[in-house]
């Protein structure tokens, strides 16, 4: 593939240390996908509010994804951004901010990520009537969905597209709707569509069976990997750390270890991008061979970590994936 510029400088300017290991991770991800390996993206944090969808949404498009593992929030937020993009805030100066801006931000419903506000009306609101439709409709069908099935079905609905504020190409969600990928959004709960969800279960107006739970994610997993893990396997690219990448991770040891079948695969790439520093019993922060003894990766797996801001490191190494 023909690099563009931006590849053309990452190849040139980026030579030692995390630069380095940008460019080692990256050449990592087109040789597993060239020698015919999927490739699993878990994203922490708050990726959406940040945009990710940009260059997300391309590698979507480009098949150089075949699942994604998310959070509740990254799952809601990226079609927040698209429904409501011009009402969105930008506080450059979040440090500076007393408590008492803080209340003002919150009495004017703006709810306040680093420097990004959230507009709760136009972003939480205008989904919640649409999505509460689909959960209301699937219940009086008997039916049963995951989170992310019923964002796709009030995407691919067309009811939001008369609120759309951004190109729907930049939106990942709209990218995997589409495209139909599977998706893994474990602890959903703990998410403001997850919030709602709750709210109408609480007044006896949903079934909380309505929605499927985590443990149903893990055993959908365990099936999809078992499936698609065969000749050069799955690879397992983290954004973040958190359950976004704890929870699909644990699908390897625990179809190995507490089912017991032993021609399970492990993971056969690894790339996790994080500003977590190693610490006392952290996850995020915990380096890849800390995996080989929890059964998720191999001795021979090429693992690689890039510790940076996964908002600046990502988008350079989707780019580069893509040629840019």
């Amino acid at each position: 593939m023909h690099k563009g510029p931006v590849s053309q400088f990452i190849q040139h300017h980026y030579r030692h240390f995390n630069a380095a290991a940008l460019v080692d991770a990256a050449k990592g991800y087109e040789a597993h996908l060239a020698e015919g390996g999927k490739m699993m993206v878990t994203l922490a944090g708050a990726m959406s509010t940040a945009e990710l969808g940009i260059s997300l949404a391309e590698m979507i498009r480009q098949d150089k994804i075949a699942i994604i593992s998310c959070t509740g929030a990254n799952l809601e937020e990226d079609v927040m951004n698209l429904v409501a993009h011009s009402h969105y805030k930008r506080v450059p100066n979040y440090r500076d901010l007393t408590p008492q801006d803080e209340w003002d931000l919150l009495e004017n419903h703006y709810n306040r990520v680093t420097d990004t506000c959230i507009p709760e009306e136009e972003a939480f609101r205008r989904l919640q009537k649409h999505l509460v439709k689909q959960w209301k409709d699937a219940e009086a069908k008997g039916e049963r969905y995951f989170p992310h099935e019923f964002l796709y079905k009030t995407v691919l609905s067309g009811d939001l597209d008369q609120y759309f504020e951004i190109d729907p190409k930049d939106s990942w969600i709209v990218a995997a709707a589409k495209k139909n990928i599977p998706i893994v959004c474990p602890g959903w709960e703990d998410s403001t569509t997850g919030n709602i969800f709750a709210s109408y279960v609480i007044k006896n107006e949903l079934q909380a069976s309505t929605v499927k739970n985590g443990i149903e994610y893990m055993v959908w997993l365990a099936d999809w990997y078992r499936q698609n893990s065969g000749g050069k396997g799955v690879g397992f690219f983290q954004i973040g750390g958190g359950i976004a990448g704890d929870f699909p991770i644990c699908v390897v040891p625990m179809m190995y270890q507490d089912l017991e079948w032993h021609d399970v695969p492990f993971w056969s790439y690894f790339c996790q991008i994080s500003d977590s520093t190693t610490s006392f019993g952290s996850y995020s922060g915990a380096v890849p061979n800390e995996k080989i003894t929890w059964g998720k990766l191999g001795i021979d797996t090429p693992k690689f970590i890039v510790e940076s801001d996964a908002t600046i490191v990502a988008p350079l190494m989707f780019a580069y994936i893509l040629g840019w």
